[in-house]
């Protein structure tokens, strides 16, 4: 997976500009809120259609303009491709690939893989479930078609059945509706589910090595798929997860209606990680809630090597100087092969990056520095 070229346009803070990549590290520098991030942000975008930030479309565009543009020439899958999104303020946005509109947002998945990695992430282990669930759907929206399909549909149903359940006292008729939103929230959530326990597996199993080997032994790291009634779905077909979930529902009717929440579906998942037996996000040292979030961020590359053949782009959007020297090392020691971009503003870390392309930010241009 390699971007050789990006061209932006009304993006963010670039009005028009072209950018050629080298096949390994990349190391764009400068001084905050130049674009560093921006510029990640437009691969990010090629690879699901949306931006790794709480950013909706219309936020993308420049401020004086009504539409933007992000087009890159890839490598992947042993050919040349062309990846173009337009976004219009107001009305939406249109992917192409190879010059053919896409109908759906989904037909981008899978042409174009990366991983995230920003500060935020170092603090996965400590926060809320809300951030482990984006790093399974981060990943599986990339991986799996049908994962961002269901995910959609759930999301939708979820603010419906939210909205029934905080209206019905008003509205009565409105819990008419109420049986056929639970069934199919039930049965998305056994989608989603069903991609996630086979993801949690493999991250555990994949995390587990590069941890006991970051830690020099002393410590095992083991991550814990946990869902609603905190069953194990592990090998379990969709069909077979939602008889569990329709049961949970039943069970949670009348909580429902009572706290005007829903309270049975996969937006309550997570995932319950371990150091060496001991909950992480109780027990964890700042030290070691770091080691941890490092190893699973690696980890989440290896799956999309693993799955499909190739290194995803890797994006530290500023994370190396948020660690200390043996962390970074580690990093920088395990990208030996891939195409990685590493946004940074402090100079140090650039210097500590050898034998690749590093370049420069000022005022919302880049500017090729070193090669």
């Amino acid at each position: 997976m390699i971007v050789h070229e990006i061209s932006l346009e009304n993006f963010r803070n670039y009005k028009s500009q072209t950018i050629q990549f080298g096949d390994g590290i990349n190391v764009i520098s400068g001084k905050n809120a130049q674009g560093k991030t921006n510029l990640i942000e437009a691969v990010y975008y090629l690879t699901v259609g949306r931006s790794f930030r709480h950013a909706g479309d219309k936020d993308l565009i420049s401020f004086d303009s009504e539409s933007a543009k992000i087009r890159a020439d890839i490598y992947a899958f042993e050919r040349k491709q062309v990846l173009e999104a337009r976004l219009f303020r107001g009305r939406g946005k249109e992917l192409f690939a190879n010059g053919v509109k896409l109908k759906r947002t989904g037909e981008l998945t899978g042409r174009l893989t990366s991983v995230i990695f920003g500060p935020d992430d170092l603090n996965m282990i400590k926060d809320g479930a809300s951030v482990r669930r984006k790093l399974m759907d981060q990943c599986l929206s990339q991986l799996r078609p049908g994962y961002m399909q269901a995910l959609a549909e759930f999301h939708k149903l979820y603010d419906h059945k939210t909205k029934i359940l905080k209206d019905y006292r008003q509205k009565p008729a409105l819990l008419e509706l109420l049986d056929d939103y639970n069934l199919r929230i039930a049965q998305q959530s056994a989608r989603l589910i069903y991609y996630r326990t086979a993801f949690s597996a493999g991250l555990s199993r994949r995390a587990a090595i590069i941890h006991e080997e970051f830690s020099d032994g002393i410590e095992t790291l083991s991550i814990r798929y946990k869902t609603v009634g905190r069953a194990d779905f592990s090998g379990m077909k969709p069909e077979q997860i939602l008889p569990s979930l329709l049961e949970h529902q039943c069970q949670h009717y009348q909580a429902e209606l009572s706290s005007g929440h829903c309270l049975s579906g996969a937006h309550k998942d997570d995932l319950e990680i371990e150091i060496s037996g001991a909950p992480a996000r109780k027990f964890a040292s700042q030290g070691q809630a770091r080691t941890a979030a490092v190893s699973i961020k690696l980890a989440e590359r290896d799956i999309h090597f693993d799955d499909k053949g190739a290194y995803p782009i890797l994006l530290l959007d500023d994370v190396l100087s948020e660690l200390d020297a043996k962390r970074q090392a580690y990093i920088l020691g395990k990208i030996t092969s891939g195409q990685i971009m590493i946004t940074c503003c402090d100079e140090e870390v650039a210097s500590m990056v050898t034998g690749g392309t590093v370049m420069r930010i000022e005022h919302g241009k880049l500017k090729p520095e070193v090669s």
